[in-house]
């Protein structure tokens, strides 16, 4: 949360120059709380796994958040109940008469198809034009991030020789952004992916920021100049063995999949990796929560 100071403190000025959100009593005294509303498209094939994954994110904060999940009507999941879906998801039929402050779109194991070949593709950009009128802030993940890419700035994938999967070293470009607010200079971040996206199309683009890359210079984490779409082309939200369970299930599958790399002690596959990525995970969520979504969005939606 932000810190509530008096505006005649002289501090309040210095911290405002260093980038620390402050709020003066004049506008605290102006707000009322409510909760937030956040919508989830879940688009993993394992739909409890990820929904854990992320309200133990969303969970973290001193927020009130009420979920929704949202599953596509276009496609028809299987590797989850009906009586799951049916019990805790809504389609975009139901939810788009209402107003979210916030929106996630996650990840989907369908990088070797073309965006407009996807089942769903015309549902997802449904849901997206949507979103650019009734959501504050959308927050995509990996192939998510690269849809939004594609859709909104027209930036293109591209696929890999090989699949990019393990721990990487990323680095922050400015520390002053309040997405990365507490961020070390050098993080750790999991990736599982068989594309990427241009970096050159996003650096190119005036309407997209670049606030971090991986260690190999491919682009981690992008911002729209207003805030409304953020991607993440990796998955913060992994938890310590996800990597270790997809590895074994390619190997199952017959698919030749190198061991993730910097994940395994001393490339054990028997070792317990560690979860070195946790605390960013947390401080990734917190911030997008507060600072683009509960300082942003209207008490009021109407």
């Amino acid at each position: 949360m932000p810190i509530n100071v008096s505006k005649e403190l002289p501090a309040s000025d210095a911290l405002k120059q260093e980038k620390i959100f402050v709020m003066d009593e004049d506008r605290a005294k102006t707000q009322d709380i409510r909760p937030l509303n956040i919508l989830i498209l879940n688009l993993m094939p394992e739909k409890e796994r990820t929904e854990l994954q992320l309200l133990r994110l969303l969970g973290n904060t001193p927020l009130q958040v009420n979920i929704n999940f949202l599953r596509t009507a276009t496609h028809k999941p299987t590797h989850v109940s009906p009586h799951h879906l049916e019990n805790f998801y809504t389609t975009f039929y139901e939810a788009k008469n209402r107003r979210f402050d916030g929106l996630i779109i996650t990840g989907a194991p369908i990088e070797h198809l073309a965006f407009e070949d996807v089942a769903y593709w015309d549902e997802l950009t449904e849901i997206m034009d949507w979103a650019a009128a009734n959501v504050t802030s959308t927050l995509h993940i990996c192939w998510g991030a690269q849809a939004g890419l594609y859709y909104h700035y027209g930036v293109e994938k591209y696929d890999l020789p090989e699949k990019y999967f393990g721990i990487y070293e990323h680095q922050i470009f400015d520390q002053t952004i309040k997405l990365v607010r507490g961020f070390d200079d050098i993080f750790h971040a999991p990736h599982s992916r068989y594309t990427s996206v241009s970096r050159e199309g996003i650096e190119a683009n005036p309407n997209l920021k670049l606030l971090s890359v991986s260690e190999h210079g491919a682009p981690f984490m992008v911002m729209s100049n207003d805030a409304k779409n953020i991607m993440v082309t990796g998955h913060m939200e992994y938890d310590a063995t996800t990597l270790a369970e997809e590895f074994e299930r390619d190997h199952n599958k017959g698919v030749e999949t190198n061991m993730p790399e910097n994940y395994f002690p001393n490339d054990d596959a028997d070792a317990q990796p560690p979860h070195r990525w946790r605390s960013h995970s947390h401080l990734l969520f917190s911030n997008w929560l507060n600072y683009y979504v509960y300082q942003e969005t209207p008490f009021e939606w109407d």
